[in-house]
């Protein structure tokens, strides 16, 4: 349940409505855009009297959210999201809300040498962020997983050598400690369902680069966004990277007709399209 107040309720008033919702067992969230305050209704909204709630005198209208996802939901959200992060060399950079961020980088981290040369060169082409795999996850037990922690150094040195915020993926709970310098935490296509995993992530203030699945619906996509938020982190960034058809002469089918659709209609968390570019 959505409900937007009047432009003349004050901060009392408004935390007196929030005081009396949630005295009957619901979770209140509190949103403030540009002429327009909201409040997001979590919970079992049965219980709320609406007809007794839109005789308020500062209650403007009442929405009823349909999708499972509530926080993820674009009503909730009318101003479109834009994170900042400084990098180690002082500049703010931004994604979202006009801004272009482009994260560039190798797949995975192998040696100093390459991580090191491969950051000069995102930085010289006007990139503002460096990705690198130190861990990955592979279909093959048997190939490369990565260099570890070893390879978060690695990106951390990067980092210091080019002032570029670094993005690493992250596949476990465990590591999370070790990513205390990465900027933003990358969830791969594969762990886009591991629930547990998104709910930790909640509890972090790290913004989320989130990855669609091989197979996932975009309500599938909102619902992962939605275990992330429910945490208290929404510092989440969507990221189209292609899911799996028919068609086997490439790795996966980029969905573009997903971008417009998640950006305009049910969601204002950032939007970013996975491209591989190859020499």
């Amino acid at each position: 349940m959505i409900i937007a107040l009047k432009n003349g309720a004050g901060k009392e008033d408004v935390s007196a409505l929030i005081s009396s919702l949630e005295g009957q067992g619901v979770q209140v969230l509190h949103s403030s855009g540009v002429g327009q305050t909201v409040l997001n209704i979590i919970g079992d909204t049965q219980k709320i009297n609406e007809a007794t709630l839109k005789a308020h005198r500062f209650v403007d209208k009442i929405l009823r959210v349909q999708e499972p996802y509530k926080l993820a939901n674009r009503i909730f959200h009318p101003e479109d999201t834009r994170i900042d992060i400084s990098g180690s060399d002082g500049n703010l950079r931004s994604i979202g809300g006009g801004h272009l961020g482009i994260i560039a980088g190798p797949c995975s981290v192998e040696s100093r040498e390459q991580i090191i040369s491969v950051a000069k060169s995102v930085k010289k082409a006007g990139a503002g962020f460096l990705r690198g795999g130190a861990f990955k996850p592979r279909t093959s037990p048997y190939a490369f997983q990565g260099l570890g922690c070893k390879g978060v150094n690695l990106l951390v040195e990067a980092k210091k050598a080019t002032g570029l915020p670094i993005v690493s993926e992250l596949m476990s709970i465990h590591q999370l400690e070790i990513f205390d310098e990465v900027d933003i935490i990358q969830i791969g296509a594969r762990n886009m369902q591991n629930f547990t995993l998104l709910s930790e992530l909640g509890r972090c203030s790290k913004p989320i680069l989130l990855k669609r699945g091989l197979a996932s619906t975009i309500t599938e996509l909102l619902m992962s966004a939605e275990y992330i938020m429910a945490g208290g982190n929404d510092r989440i960034i969507l990221c189209e990277r292609g899911i799996r058809t028919f068609d086997t002469s490439t790795r996966n089918t980029l969905d573009l007709s997903s971008v417009p659709l998640l950006k305009r209609k049910v969601i204002c968390l950032l939007l970013s399209i996975r491209v591989m570019l190859q020499a």
